[in-house]
């Protein structure tokens, strides 16, 4: 028997959670593996690795990834950003992330930073179909755990952001999974991430609207760089 038979049956005995568990570890795998040296190419890798793999997994197994719009899904949407833009607010006045945004090269005139933000808004919805969608609202059928499934993964691939929002990422993801769990769909987390990072560009390209060193008062009490 051929190693390739030998994995298709294996593959075969699987079943749809197991399949997108196993999706999910060899996607991101592929994702870290494929170098990016611009917004463009990140946009082509995680189009093709987060949105485009994972929704051709779902569509061949009869699945949904929580591409899906009702009223429960736009009420917690509204309240999902709403919760976060304080959080963006905030951190938009910290020295280091000042420092480290916006990660794309761009400028606040509206004809450069329009199309910046809407290949922004892409790249978040593509983290979200792949964190939101296959690796919580593809698996909903485990239950309520499905939301922590992806933390741990979130995190790691936060390790080069700064301190506080390395920090944030677990909770985030968490909070992220639990309101796209319950609304059955991905389009809280991707409004709020989407939305959020083309509103911390801009703002960081702006005078801040906190004093960074009141901001810094308030947090000192945290134990990493501000």
């Amino acid at each position: 028997m051929s190693v390739a038979r030998s994995v298709r049956r294996g593959v075969a005995r699987l079943s749809w959670v197991q399949r997108a568990l196993v999706a999910g570890a060899v996607l991101t795998a592929i994702w870290m593996a494929w170098d990016v040296r611009g917004l463009n190419e990140r946009l082509v890798r995680d189009t093709v690795v987060y949105i485009l793999a994972p929704l051709a997994l779902a569509v061949r197994h009869g699945r949904h990834l929580g591409y899906r719009v009702d009223r429960t899904a736009v009420r917690n949407t509204v309240l999902l950003s709403l919760f976060v833009l304080p959080f963006y607010v905030v951190g938009s006045s910290l020295p280091t992330i000042r420092a480290y945004y916006p990660m794309w090269e761009t400028s606040p005139a509206l004809a450069q930073f329009l199309p910046h933000a809407v290949m922004q808004f892409v790249i978040a919805l593509a983290a979200e179909t792949y964190y939101r969608g296959l690796l919580c609202v593809g698996v909903r059928e485990i239950g309520f755990k499905s939301v922590f499934i992806s933390p741990v993964v979130y995190a790691f691939h936060h390790l080069y952001k700064p301190p506080i929002e390395l920090a944030l990422s677990g909770p985030t993801d968490v909070l992220f999974g639990a309101v796209d769990y319950k609304s059955n769909s991905i389009l809280p987390s991707v409004v709020a991430h989407g939305v959020g990072l083309a509103l911390l560009d801009w703002l960081v390209l702006h005078p801040p609207l906190l004093a960074p060193e009141r901001v810094i008062r308030w947090l000192q009490w945290l134990p990493i760089p501000l």
